[in-house]
């Protein structure tokens, strides 16, 4: 795939897709795990992208950095995933500078989750950027922005109640089970698949029902095992997937394969069955939906679910983005302050060569100079022109890099740029 993208000054982007407009099969196709990442960084080292991280969860994939163009981030995010350039160009966001800054906080502090005060995502900003920094891929301006989303993260989690009350796809799962299942207390569940959500499903399932409905098969059996002894489950091998299949009344699927591990062809049933599919990519195939006795809800459909829970939640946003604006404010002026701290820095001393070139002259022209008043006269003057300059710059109406040009231009400096 040819790249040609003018070289010009980078800028700072985020380009992604979540849940707004991709749905769950479009999810699962830029879906990146650990491997993919991995090589993602690697790709971006190669083709000289300086910072950047990435996050990939069910509900979205995301690559914050800088690049000259997004199509550079865009390209990698599509040889790296399932995807092409044409599905992401109908589904994804692009945003620059302030507002890729205003999204990263969003995101990070649960505001643009699927579930509202879902604070799952800050975990995985936390990740990411560890992952990118041990491969030299990340700058002063990403450590900063990603230490005040943190920030944010947290005070908002302490300060609001966003994020209080039950509420979650493993709660949400658990939920619609007993909505919808008669009698559930004499009901067989099976759970395949024992990563963070099908832990959190099963652990809310125990707290609802008889720990001997529940039956946990996972690939890497150990760790089946390890969660059964925490809750008294019982554990059976993968090779028995099948027939316990056939024995459950519910089926919770929660793998991170990226290809369906459930189809029709592997449902011999005699009963009646619901699965739940709480995984991206999807682990159901949409075939078992031709089987007249099965029922299959995915994850969607769950996190859509509202309650009381979610309605309280929203009373407390404007609290939240309050507190996302005062943060957000103080790292867009640090942003601004840093880029033309060199500037000022610069003009500073080149004010000071000026002044010292100018008191030896009137050193050698002017009988009993008065040198200590002369350094406190123009010492004070030059402050107030660097002082007038730097207020200039400050302003949310200037120009800045049209600025520090003009000034570096008429004072005939040249400044080291932070990275």
């Amino acid at each position: 795939m040819e790249n040609n993208i003018p070289s010009k000054p980078a800028s700072f982007y985020v380009v992604g897709l979540s849940y707004k407009k991709a749905d769950a099969e479009i999810r699962g196709k830029f879906s990146l795990d650990n491997e993919a990442k991995e090589n993602l960084l690697l790709q971006a080292k190669k083709e000289g992208i300086e910072s950047l991280i990435v996050t990939s969860t069910c509900n979205r994939t995301e690559i914050y950095g800088f690049a000259q163009h997004p199509f550079q981030l865009i390209k990698l995010m599509c040889e790296n995933s399932q995807g092409t350039i044409e599905e992401f160009q109908k589904v994804a966001y692009v945003y620059k500078n302030t507002e890729a800054i205003g999204h990263m906080f969003r995101v990070g502090t649960g505001l643009d989750s699927q579930i509202l005060g879902d604070f799952e995502i800050i975990s995985q900003i936390k990740t990411s950027f560890v992952a990118s920094k041990s491969h030299g891929l990340t700058n002063n301006y990403l450590e900063r922005l990603c230490n005040a989303v943190i920030q944010a993260s947290k005070r908002i989690k302490n300060e609001t109640e966003i994020s209080s009350g039950a509420t979650s796809v493993s709660f949400a799962a658990v939920r619609y089970i007993f909505n919808n299942v008669e009698d559930i207390s004499n009901k067989n569940i099976l759970l395949f698949g024992t990563g963070k959500i099908g832990r959190n499903t099963c652990e809310n399932l125990v707290k609802h029902t008889k720990h001997e409905q529940i039956t946990l098969i996972n690939r890497t059996k150990d760790k089946a095992e390890k969660l059964a002894r925490k809750l008294d489950l019982l554990v059976k091998d993968y090779a028995d997937l099948q027939l316990e299949i056939q024995k459950a009344d519910v089926l919770v699927v929660a793998t991170g394969a990226q290809n369906p591990t459930i189809d029709k062809a592997i449902l011999n049933l005699k009963k009646p069955l619901l699965i739940l599919d709480l995984s991206i990519p999807k682990n159901v195939n949409e075939n078992v939906q031709e089987l007249d006795n099965v029922t299959l809800i995915h994850m969607d459909h769950l996190s859509q679910m509202t309650d009381e829970t979610l309605e309280n939640r929203k009373k407390h946003i404007p609290a939240a983005e309050a507190i996302i604006e005062e943060i957000k404010d103080e790292f867009i002026s640090w942003t601004k302050a840093r880029k033309f701290a060199p500037t000022i820095h610069a003009l500073k001393e080149k004010l000071n060569s000026i002044k010292t070139n100018e008191l030896n002259f009137q050193r050698k022209k002017i009988n009993n100079f008065d040198e200590e008043q002369a350094e406190i006269i123009s010492n004070r003057i030059i402050q107030k022109i660097t002082n007038h300059f730097a207020n200039h710059l400050k302003d949310d109406n200037t120009m800045v890099d049209e600025s520090i040009e003009w000034i570096e231009k008429i004072f005939q400096i040249e400044t080291v740029k932070n990275d």
